[in-house]
């Protein structure tokens, strides 16, 4: 919206031209997104209070839950917020890429809406039917999916990018949608297992999107991502903009959910950021590189698939509990040294994720 503005009033007087850069627009929309959220978020959170919308605790888990209970929850919504308002500013809204990206965020989010309403107002603890549950995730996925196959202007944007190596491009044909629906529905769902401890889904979520942010913005940038021999999708640069708004939304959010946390984010954040995260990863032909940077993700994915799977055929689990982070919780690490250390990790492997952009 302000950058259509810019444009026309950059021929009154060329200072508005300083708009017309992506890095310029990036800041301005991290900036947007973090300041909206710190002012809007006390005033939110005791609208939650106000309408008791807490968080119920398992009796099952780590007893130090307990004192959780209560606690304002949906907070995910003021995620949404602030990404949503902050992306609409300054990124340019005819670029097909940012909407389908805020297209998908926001039926994922709506799915989780619905699901947290259920279980924190009507009280009912199943929330919405898994059945219903992931048919809406698969019809925003696949919806996205059979979109990027079918805009796809060139074989590479469907291609299989192999991180590390300078020519290693796997065309996937028709399987780039059925690739493409498994990023964006398992990134939401691995991100939501991860949403259990203050803070421990929304950092991680944060350094990731600003490091697909650089990926979006080399990736569309012709001179860029010709030096540094990976896929040129044009129009993707956009997408730092709408990367830019999660990182300020999640940094304003973090305010109020670091350890003790003010409130939680609910299914209605980690599903639409996962979603958020997947989508991007696609556009920019690095689901790899989001798999090596979402591992803390991945591994409480595998934890709960692995428990599950061990529980059912030998009647034994191999962790105390799952996800991962109870069962460190329940080895009795205190539940910030959990959190940080899993920050940490997911610092390293960020880093190692942008490293693939000059190691070929």
């Amino acid at each position: 919206m302000i950058y259509w503005l810019a444009q026309y009033l950059e021929e009154l007087h060329s200072g508005f031209g300083v708009l017309d850069y992506l890095t310029m627009r990036a800041i301005l929309g991290v900036l947007t997104a973090l300041a909206i959220s710190l002012l809007l978020g006390p005033v939110f959170i005791e609208k939650l209070k106000h309408y008791q919308i807490g968080q119920s605790v398992r009796h099952d888990g780590p007893q130090s839950h307990l004192s959780k209970a209560g606690t304002p929850t949906m907070g995910g919504a003021l995620i949404l917020i602030c990404m949503l308002v902050s992306t609409i500013l300054w990124s340019d809204l005819s670029n097909s890429f940012v909407l389908v990206s805020v297209l998908v965020t926001l039926i994922f989010g709506a799915v989780g809406w619905v699901d947290d309403y259920r279980k924190v107002v009507e009280k009912n603890s199943k929330g919405l039917a898994a059945k219903w549950k992931y048919l809406w995730q698969s019809v925003a996925g696949l919806g996205a999916a059979i979109f990027l196959y079918s805009t796809a202007q060139s074989p590479v944007e469907t291609a299989l990018i192999v991180p590390f190596f300078k020519s290693v491009a796997i065309p996937m044909g028709i399987f780039f949608i059925v690739l493409t629906y498994f990023v964006i529905v398992g990134t939401s769902n691995a991100v939501n297992l991860t949403d259990g401890l203050d803070g421990l889904a929304i950092l991680p979520t944060v350094l990731i999107a600003a490091a697909l942010g650089i990926f979006a913005y080399v990736t569309g940038n012709i001179n860029f991502s010709n030096y540094l021999n990976i896929p040129y999708v044009q129009g993707s640069g956009e997408l730092i903009i709408f990367c830019a708004s999660i990182v300020g939304a999640g940094l304003g959010f973090l305010w109020f959910n670091t350890y003790p946390a003010q409130v939680f984010m609910g299914d209605v954040g980690a599903l639409a950021l996962g979603a958020a995260l997947g989508v991007v990863a696609v556009i920019v032909r690095q689901e790899i590189v989001l798999f090596i940077m979402g591992g803390v993700f991945v591994a409480e994915t595998l934890s709960v698939i692995l428990q599950v799977a061990s529980y059912r055929l030998t009647g034994k689990r191999i962790f105390r509990m799952a996800p991962l982070h109870h069962h460190y919780e329940l080895k009795g690490w205190p539940e910030p040294r959990v959190i940080v250390r899993f920050w940490i990790i997911t610092v390293v492997l960020v880093l190692i994720g942008l490293a693939t952009l000059k190691i070929r």
